[in-house]
């Protein structure tokens, strides 16, 4: 499965999910700072929804999508980048992106919890002390005066977990629902769908809407890398992997992109990297590891259309 004619395309494919996705944190935080939360989604899904449909037509995929498939990409769309994306966008004004990027790392730990509601699924063994530790990460992770003397702190808390539930349903809803059949395309319409309703919650929450040429070089080059490398070449390589090695290889992004963000973020924002911050992560990582020992993982599945 995995040539050696391919094998330079999933060591760049990888470079692309481990870092490039886990620095979309520190770029969306360095663009909320000049934009408001639902706009600067908005611009970033919308034009890369566009580009992707371009390209897609460059390539002779066809963009035909039929009624159901349609409802069905706005709604994922809506799950996974409107609310699940642009809320924890807004959350990023009131917490630090190294923070962000560790709580969202239990995503696999609500999803077991959400499976076991939803659907009565048993949780096995191992996922328990799965979720037992991913508990106990959180609680370090948030239980710091750090955290939460920052104002507003508990609304950016909040947020995230709201946006958690939102991916979590939708990652549950795209096992049954009928998409296009290539991935890039149904890519493509998630991203445009989502966002044109992101720009519409811009306008129902009353953003204020700016000229592009009047945004800081830093909101510029920002945006440019969520758009082209956070969107486009991430997402595409999130893809070829998961045709090209085992999903579980693939799942160890879910492990290396919050480091990749606490780096990050110490480094460019001077964010504060505490020591119960990192005993919090190690805990919640491996109970991450834990639930995730399953060969199937439901979080990459929306991915395989």
């Amino acid at each position: 499965m995995e040539s050696k004619k391919q094998f330079p395309l999933i060591i760049a494919a990888f470079f692309a999910i481990y870092v490039i996705w886990g620095s979309t944190y520190l770029l969306n935080k360095i663009a909320v700072s000049e934009l408001p939360p639902f706009l600067l989604a908005g611009i970033r899904f919308l034009t890369a929804g566009l580009i992707i449909f371009l390209l897609a037509a460059l390539m002779g995929k066809s963009l035909r999508i039929t009624t159901k498939q349609l409802k069905n990409t706005i709604l994922a769309g809506f799950l996974f980048l409107s609310f699940g994306n642009g809320v924890v966008v807004w959350a990023l004004k009131y917490v630090d992106s190294n923070f962000a990027a560790l709580e969202i790392s239990a995503q696999p730990l609500l999803v077991l919890l959400m499976m076991w509601l939803l659907q009565g699924k048993k949780i096995q063994p191992m996922s328990l002390v799965g979720v037992v530790l991913g508990i106990i990460g959180i609680y370090l992770l948030i239980n710091q005066d750090i955290v939460i003397e920052q104002e507003n702190a508990w609304l950016g808390i909040g947020l995230i977990f709201l946006a958690m539930l939102a991916w979590g349903y939708g990652s549950l809803f795209v096992q049954g629902a009928d998409f296009p059949k290539n991935y890039f395309v149904n890519t493509g319409y998630q991203m445009f769908t989502g966002g044109i309703m992101l720009g519409l919650m811009s306008l129902a929450f009353g953003e204020r809407w700016s000229n592009p040429l009047s945004w800081q070089p830093s909101t510029h080059w920002a945006m440019v890398l969520l758009v082209i490398f956070g969107s486009i070449v991430a997402f595409t390589s999130f893809n070829f992997l998961l045709k090209n090695v085992s999903p579980e290889k693939v799942a160890t992004n879910t492990y290396v992109n919050p480091i990749v963000a606490m780096i990050l973020g110490a480094y460019f924002l001077q964010e504060p990297i505490t020591k119960q911050s990192v005993i919090a992560a190690l805990i919640l990582l491996t109970g991450v590891y834990f639930i995730n020992t399953k060969k199937k993982l439901l979080l990459l599945s929306r991915f395989r259309k």
